[in-house]
């Protein structure tokens, strides 16, 4: 498939993959939950479960990453039908954003209501602590500053509207449902909320690149989640955000620190009970 061809993808051809998913399963999800690198096991937690590797999907891409198992898993979380992405699409995998966010369509047309996002991220902001658990509020969309946007080209009505707001683009509501639940599983303690800024990857950033992102604005950064996100909104889907902060950035020359896929994933595995704990909390509530 071809990098340029930013909209590679008809009505029909997303209708086509629901509709096969729909013949593989009795779950009709209201929930989905895309899965950050090392965050897959978010769908253990589901019951009656059935999985469906992404290559046996029409259509489907395939997930190239370390990290990420490449199914999805239908089941029910605290009663609630919902549907896993055990591994994501990124632009750095040589996919388009047509292909990367090709399966938060076929959500939609699942009949999905809600959109549960988590990624794993560097931490800008100098009080986070690596292990914390940031409620994504608002996005910068670097990819978007240079025409990487998911809705370049025709716009098909029964999506979305060809102008979406963005400026609501996280759901407060689900915001403060969060916050409440993280109080009662005590995981307040390390409950941030900030602002997500994505870049291309798959490099890690230049001390000069984080040090530009902090003077933007931007609390934690990584290479995914917001094409998922802006298609998600202009679909009507109700989104929550969640990063996982696995590494602070390095913002110091003198610095012996690196950043490195070893460690987000160490750091993923660590936090796993308690990011569980929070998310499936969250959608029993819903």
């Amino acid at each position: 498939m071809s990098a340029s061809s930013q909209c590679s993808y008809k009505y029909e051809q997303y209708k086509e993959t629901a509709d096969w998913l729909l013949t593989q399963t009795h779950i009709r999800p209201k929930v989905a939950i895309i899965c950050g690198t090392g965050l897959g096991g978010l769908a253990d937690l589901l019951d009656n479960k059935v999985e469906i590797p992404y290559k046996n999907i029409p259509r489907f891409p395939h997930s190239t990453v370390e990290g990420h198992a490449g199914q999805l898993v239908f089941g029910e979380l605290k009663g609630k039908q919902c549907v896993c992405m055990q591994g994501r699409f990124h632009f750095y995998e040589g996919y388009n954003t047509a292909t990367v966010t090709y399966p938060v369509r076929v959500f939609y047309l699942l009949g999905v209501e809600v959109l549960i996002v988590t990624n794993a991220a560097g931490g800008l902001k100098v009080d986070f602590k690596v292990g914390d658990i940031m409620m994504i509020k608002d996005h910068i969309n670097f990819p978007g500053f240079a025409g990487q946007n998911p809705l370049c080209g025709q716009n098909d009505v029964r999506f979305g509207v060809r102008f979406p707001c963005m400026s609501d683009a996280y759901d407060k509501d689900l915001a403060q449902l969060t916050r409440q639940t993280a109080e009662e599983q005590n995981c307040a303690s390390f409950l941030r909320q900030g602002v997500y800024c994505m870049l291309a990857g798959p490099t890690f950033e230049t001390i000069a690149e984080c040090k530009v992102l902090q003077m933007l604005g931007a609390d934690a950064v990584g290479m995914s989640t917001v094409p998922e996100v802006i298609v998600a909104r202009h679909c009507g889907l109700r989104v929550l955000g969640l990063s996982l902060i696995t590494n602070k950035v390095v913002c110091d020359y003198d610095s012996q620190e690196h950043a490195n896929h070893e460690e987000v994933l160490e750091i993923g595995h660590m936090r796993t009970i308690d990011f569980q704990r929070l998310v499936s909390h969250v959608v029993a509530k819903m």
